[in-house]
């Protein structure tokens, strides 16, 4: 049962009575995913990051790596909270900013430390998510060696990629990130290989990015909505938001991986038809899937999901602290809580929608308009329902032929 505290000057999910909720016999997921933002630089300068770009710019006032003092403290806690719950696994993701700025020989001691205060159990998998211009032979040594995955950012060809992903004198990032995928791609580290991540331009050509990213060999690729809001609209959108540009960006896009034998798992694809289909996602960007990630800032701060940062300054924070808060007082906090109540922190436009368990209003913090917080549709509503749509569509259709 959902307890609202009744204030009308608070947004939701500020709203929510959480004591009332854990009184009434609700009880939280606890976390898997611990995001550690072991570097707060970067060594590019992306037009549309989150972190620096937006409205956010809480990096400005923290320190600029983990001290190893701190990174002890998150380990423990990170235990503590494992052994509580006994969690078979956990997951830690060092993170930045760009985290190779702190030395893969760092990273790879954070790694050591975290499994040595859990222990045998549960089981840490790592990855390091990276721009890749740091990532050389050496470095994937040592991932090799603790078998750290890793996870590159890149968005196309020289030109789409170029366009946005650019160091901060202006110089693209392509050719020194296609080198690194090299090393990545042949045998000694093709187990490391995570996947790519791409941000949506709509000034690139859809296939021409789709098959750019699949010559690099990908076990994944994930396309991700540029971050925005009701009151920051995406990029290239008229201001009514009902024009789905960018769905119908990604579905040429699913065509030609739907039609493909052997394409690479494109996440937000597999995720939309594994929910058609009566399964659940993996993914927060659909489904109604309860959070179970968490971030560490390089300062010790405990935050909810870091693309909150596109949402407004402070909007991430939870005022808790690893030297002072355990992890589980977090599972309190009503941005936590909410995106853990899955049909019940949607909105009721989009409770009356037919895709409302597939879409779940898409990514939490393209949901946020000032004044009802986060208890709308997500801003790319007409998007995710054109994409949904389609691979309905195309199901369907396969479906039938099939039975005849």
């Amino acid at each position: 049962m959902v307890h609202f505290t009744g204030d009308p000057a608070r947004e939701w999910p500020e709203t929510l009575d959480v004591a009332a909720m854990l009184a009434g016999g609700w009880r939280p997921q606890p976390f898997r995913q611990f995001l550690l933002k072991v570097h707060s630089r970067c060594n590019l300068a992306c037009d549309y990051c989150y972190v620096y770009t937006l409205a956010d710019q809480s990096w400005r006032s923290r320190p600029m790596a983990m001290t190893p003092e701190l990174v002890a403290t998150a380990a423990r806690r990170i235990a503590e909270h494992a052994h509580h719950h006994g969690l078979d696994y956990v997951r830690i993701i060092l993170h930045g900013g760009e985290p190779l700025l702190a030395g893969h020989d760092y990273l790879g001691k954070i790694v050591e430390i975290v499994r040595s205060e859990t222990g045998d159990h549960p089981r840490v998998e790592a990855s390091v998510q990276t721009n890749a211009v740091l990532l050389t032979e050496p470095a994937l040594r040592s991932f090799a060696e603790l078998d750290v995955k890793v996870g590159v950012s890149l968005d196309g060809n020289r030109r789409a990629n170029d366009r946005n992903r650019r160091y901060a004198d202006g110089r693209g990032s392509y050719d020194a990130v296609a080198a690194a995928l090299e090393l990545l791609m042949s045998p000694a580290y093709r187990a490391l290989y995570g996947g790519l991540l791409c941000t949506i331009d709509l000034s690139n050509d859809p296939l021409e990015t789709y098959e750019a990213l699949v010559a690099f060999e990908p076990p994944v690729i994930d396309f991700l909505l540029p971050h925005a809001t009701w009151d920051s609209p995406p990029p290239g959108r008229p201001g009514d938001q009902s024009e789905p540009l960018y769905g119908r960006w990604l579905t040429k896009i699913f065509d030609l991986w739907y039609d493909t034998a052997d394409a690479p798992v494109v996440r937000i694809f597999q995720e939309i038809v594994q929910l058609l289909l009566g399964g659940a996602s993996r993914s927060e960007a659909v489904g109604l899937t309860p959070t179970s990630l968490i971030v560490i800032e390089t300062d010790g701060t405990i935050e909810q999901t870091d693309s909150l940062k596109a949402v407004g300054h402070g909007a991430p924070a939870t005022g808790l602290n690893l030297a002072e808060h355990s992890l589980d007082a977090a599972l309190r906090h009503p941005g936590i809580v909410a995106r853990q109540l899955g049909w019940d922190a949607l909105s009721d436009t989009c409770k009356g929608c037919r895709f409302s368990r597939v879409c779940g209003a898409g990514l939490y913090p393209h949901r946020y308009r000032a004044g009802t917080g986060f208890l709308n549709p997500s801003v790319y509503c007409a998007d995710l329902y054109w994409l949904i749509e389609h691979i309905r569509a195309r199901l369907v259709s396969d479906l039938r032929r099939s039975s005849v």
